[in-house]
């Protein structure tokens, strides 16, 4: 068996000292100790080694102990990087960024010009309630007043918002979230999602002219990263989240990882013929709208149904606006259906995520990217 040389403890040890101040915040040498087990001469060494490095400062003394170098608090310098995440939608976008421990330092929001969203998709769903109310002040992405109407600069947009988020910052990288499949290998999107100004090349123009690395991912995953970490699906190695939003989606986290598939179409139950139509025309926002909460739940449960037959996820979370605002209730009734259909024991949740699943997603998907290069692993 291969034990780990010094360098691997040192960052092992340095990680696991970083990632408690992190969830804890300041913390002394003592407290260190206690929470990681760790001899006091490592103690003292990793502490020493991760200040040199520009990770770790002190930041005063602990007022319940005794005075000398035991007292000094030290906290992780959470300004050493940042990371962007952007929920990028039919109707805007908005961009959040975020230092090292998580905590917001800047937001900015723009809308799409009415007139270019309905040229761009044929949709009659607004965004969610608490998207619509975040949005109701920002700046439209308006077409010329004069000429041919053009589709918006969305690159252009995009790196306006964020350098105005970032308030001199620079951040570490970017991710975004948008509707379509997004391939798991390359990063681009495999069909051009509905918006105003879209354009394949989107995450590899915005790197250049933001001279940051920018990750492009799908909207459901994320709001599945954020269910796994911060909401109903906490503490659950399998879930599958079913996305009832503008559109409908769904996403497949299996032994605690998200899985993507081999093109980036995991999760997508909206394709599923139910009942001699698609999956998703069966409960769009529009039917959802005029149906008894029983029918609806009697729908989504056939198209439960299929992920819960070939993946036993154990857990069905029912995110988006819709599943948020139906709450509970639906949750118990889809769980009711289900349990006439299938024998595989299955709970069913509604998302419980505080505010905009996909952008804490994006957020904590570059979190996770940035903590693990600038920790060094």
């Amino acid at each position: 068996m291969k034990t780990a040389t010094p360098a691997t403890a040192r960052a092992i040890n340095d990680r696991l000292a970083l990632d408690l101040l992190i969830e804890r915040g300041p913390l002394t040498a003592p407290q260190l100790r206690e929470l990681t087990g760790l001899s006091r001469p490592t103690v003292a060494d990793l502490v020493e080694r991760l200040g040199t490095a520009g990770l770790v400062e002190s930041v005063g003394e602990a007022e319940e102990t005794r005075r000398g170098p035991n007292a000094r608090l030290y906290r992780l310098i959470a300004e050493r990087a940042h990371v962007v995440g952007v929920d990028l939608r039919r109707t805007g976008f908005t961009a959040t960024v975020a230092d090292l421990t998580g905590a917001t330092v800047g937001t900015a929001t723009r809308r799409f010009d009415a007139t270019d969203t309905a040229d761009a998709a044929d949709t009659a769903a607004a965004a969610d309630a608490t998207d619509a109310a975040d949005a109701a002040d920002a700046p439209a992405i308006a077409p010329p007043a004069n000429g041919p109407r053009r589709a918006p600069d969305l690159i252009a947009s995009l790196a306006e918002a964020i350098t105005q988020a970032a308030n001199g910052r620079q951040p570490h990288i970017v991710v975004i979230g948008a509707p379509g499949m997004v391939h798991p290998h390359s990063g681009q999107s495999t069909a051009a999602p509905d918006m105003p100004g879209w354009r394949p090349d989107l995450p590899d123009e915005l790197e250049r002219v933001l001279g940051v690395r920018v990750l492009l991912e799908n909207e459901v995953n994320l709001a599945a990263v954020a269910e796994h970490r911060l909401g109903a699906a906490a503490g659950h190695a399998d879930f599958v989240l079913l996305w009832l939003d503008e559109g409908v989606g769904g996403a497949v986290v299996l032994d605690g990882r998200l899985r993507r598939g081999a093109s980036g179409g995991a999760g997508e139950l909206g394709w599923l013929e139910v009942d001699g139509a698609e999956f998703c025309d069966t409960i769009a926002p529009e039917v959802r709208a005029t149906i008894a909460p029983e029918e609806l739940a009697e729908r989504i449960a056939k198209g439960a149904f299929a992920a819960i037959s070939v993946l036993d996820p154990g857990l069905v979370v029912l995110g988006g606006s819709a599943g948020r605002a139906a709450g509970e209730p639906l949750a118990a009734l889809v769980a009711a259906r289900l349990a006439t259909k299938s024998p595989i024991e299955t709970e069913v949740r509604a998302s419980t995520v505080e505010g905009d699943a996909v952008l804490h997603g994006a957020v904590l998907t570059g979190l996770d990217l940035a903590r693990e290069e600038v920790f060094g692993g």
